[in-house]
């Protein structure tokens, strides 16, 4: 039988938010393609991230990894800075 192995993903982004405990807010930033007119645009998202020592502050360049849902909204860690 066929193990699936899933690939963890990773993210670059900057934290925008640290007023909770134990958590920040990341922003990532990609390039998307417009179907039509073939111009890069940005979109931005915004990933709740586990930061258990609070270590971590608004404008800092962080990665992040997808990990275990930890709450409603939080399933990111962080990994370390950039």
């Amino acid at each position: 039988m066929k193990q699936l192995i899933k690939k963890i993903r990773q993210l670059k982004g900057i934290v925008v938010s640290d007023k909770m405990t134990k958590t920040v807010v990341v922003s990532v930033i990609r390039l998307k393609k417009h179907p039509k007119y073939k111009k890069y645009y940005k979109i931005t998202k915004r990933f709740k991230a586990h930061d258990e020592k609070g270590e971590y502050h608004i404008g800092d360049k962080v990665v992040i990894r997808e990990t275990k849902p930890m709450s409603k909204d939080k399933r990111w860690q962080i990994i370390g800075k950039v």
